[in-house]
């Protein structure tokens, strides 16, 4: 294992199986510094961390690593034969060591162990360090919750002795306190670390961002809050930049009309002229011809500067990488919403033990609060009782108001319908002109819109998820929403944000991601606590 740990890129393409190119000539060097790789959903982040980790070739160019990589991908899967020592990609070792324990001399035992003669202990200790304590390298991974897959992968890629580490998106099922061992965790990481997130917090532990756009890779030292000020100055000088070289080419273009104007006035002059004189036809054959040659070389010459004006605004322009805003109009409610919107009265919730399954709650109008607690605590269940989706085990349920919930995996009324298709069935009294106007505002243009919405983005079906509720008829004045930041870049969070925080109902939502929680303007908490529920202030 080297001192200086690095992956590197050179002239590196990666293209699809259709011949588009996802990205082409990438060069960048990735250093000991903890780096965050960002970028929109589709621009092949995940592509590019394979590629980096040498899980992937790539299509031209190559990858250069110091040493071994250790890789995490986004979701972390255990066969049902899988221990937990499997998915940390120990189990061989850790067979290989009960073996000589028991008086094996094979030589390829000896050669799969290496030097890890703690490994056990050091396994054990990784797992309590990740607050597993009791789980054994011995038990079923399959039993294992999703966060907890993360965490056990987490700690047997700290005892891999790899130089690099790559993450793609560890936060994402995480509830706040994995999150916190995560971050926790990687501050302990010794050698090179690249991490693939839209974790804000997460980012911000790191020292260095790295941007993947249509662009290619933009560099930013600092973390993500200094990555995000370097990046709206940049944006705001390339639209400046775009503004100015359009000025010049209105200016260039009004030049150019006013010469040509002065050409064809001479060139007219020149004719009454040569028809009023007595010169010779030869001679007025060769002046014409003169003329001609002057009046093609000068269009021409017309023509390459307005080329030139033309090529220099194209190249402005593809500097400027910026969304069109996402708009999502008011929301139109057909009744004035009550002071109480909804009411829990000694409900029981199903499927839930201990003091977490019993729950009153009031709801008042204008109401934001968040619904926080560990994973498994009845979140999503409280949030399905309230819908109506699930019936309590006894009490009463009421709401006074049209709501509407959207679950953690942005399910659409009408399966493997369009985007058209789902807004019509939510409103079938919009025109179809309103109704393609609105999709448009919030980003989806007209190819989007008459395809399947299997093939939308994860940001994509969130926007449309909530105009298929907000724009319902009656139009839903209460939201409730189960992780709805999960799977969104950070373009697509922060319109997420800007749209909820604009939205003048009530609002329930399920999250463990205190930026967004903090950009949607919570006026309140609804925590799930060891005791029971609880009513914290933001």
């Amino acid at each position: 294992m080297t001192t200086t740990p690095f992956l590197t890129l050179e002239s590196v393409c990666w293209q699809l199986p259709d011949g588009e190119l996802l990205f082409s000539d990438l060069n960048e060097t990735f250093d000991a510094r903890p780096t965050g790789l960002v970028g929109r959903n589709g621009a092949g982040k995940s592509v590019l961390a394979r590629l980096l980790a040498g899980h992937l070739q790539p299509t031209h160019g190559r990858c250069l690593r110091s040493g071994p990589v250790a890789y995490l991908p986004q979701q972390v899967d255990a066969l049902p034969t899988d221990s937990v020592a499997d998915l940390a990609g120990l189990g061989d070792a850790l067979a290989a060591l009960q073996r000589i324990e028991a008086g094996s001399s094979d030589v390829a035992d000896f050669e799969t162990l290496g030097e890890r003669w703690e490994l056990r202990a050091q396994l054990r200790a990784e797992l309590e360090q990740m607050e597993l304590r009791g789980v054994s390298a011995d038990a079923p991974a399959c039993q294992l919750s999703g966060g907890q897959r993360m965490r056990v992968a987490l700690a047997g890629a700290f005892l891999s002795e790899a130089d690099f580490l790559i993450l793609d998106e560890p936060s994402n099922h995480l509830d706040a306190q994995g999150r916190r061992l995560l971050r926790n965790q990687l501050r302990r990481w010794p050698r090179g670390l690249l991490v693939v997130s839209h974790d804000r917090e997460l980012l911000g532990d790191m020292q260095r961002i790295v941007e993947l756009s249509p662009l290619g890779l933009r560099s930013h030292g600092g973390n993500y809050e200094f990555h995000a000020a370097r990046r709206a100055e940049e944006k705001a000088l390339a639209a400046r930049t775009l503004q100015q070289r359009r000025h010049e080419r209105r200016q260039g273009e009004q030049l150019l009309r006013e010469q040509r104007e002065r050409l064809e006035r001479r060139s007219a002059r020149g004719n009454r002229q040569a028809a009023d004189s007595n010169q010779a036809p030869i001679l007025l054959g060769g002046q014409k011809q003169r003329a001609q040659a002057s009046a093609g070389k000068a269009h021409l010459q017309q023509q390459a500067q307005r080329e030139q004006l033309g090529e220099q605004v194209r190249l402005a322009a593809a500097q400027v990488d910026d969304p069109a805003p996402v708009v999502l109009l008011p929301a139109a409610f057909t009744a004035a919403a009550p002071e109480r919107i909804a009411r829990l009265d000694k409900v029981a919730l199903p499927f839930i033990e201990g003091p977490l399954a019993a729950i009153d709650l009031l709801l008042r109008r204008g109401e934001r609060l968040a619904l926080t607690g560990r994973n498994g605590s009845g979140k999503s269940v409280l949030l399905k009782v309230l819908a109506g989706r699930l019936q309590p085990l006894h009490g009463t349920v009421e709401t006074s108001a049209p709501h509407a919930w959207l679950d953690q995996h942005l399910a659409l009324p009408v399966p493997r319908a369009t985007a058209t298709a789902q807004l019509l069935h939510a409103n079938p009294s919009m025109a179809e002109a309103e109704l393609r106007t609105r999709l448009a505002l919030l980003g989806l243009d007209a190819e989007r819109v008459r395809q399947p919405v299997e093939t939308l983005s994860g940001g994509e079906r969130m926007k449309l998820a909530l105009a298929c509720a907000l724009y319902a008829q009656p139009s839903a004045q209460l939201l409730l929403l189960d992780e709805p930041a999960n799977h969104l870049d950070l373009e697509a969070m922060q319109a997420l944000e800007a749209m909820l925080r604009d939205w003048p109902g009530t609002l329930l939502v399920a999250a463990h991601d205190e930026a967004f929680l903090h950009g949607i303007g919570i006026t309140g908490r609804l925590h799930a606590a060891a005791n029971g529920w609880r009513r914290l202030p933001p």
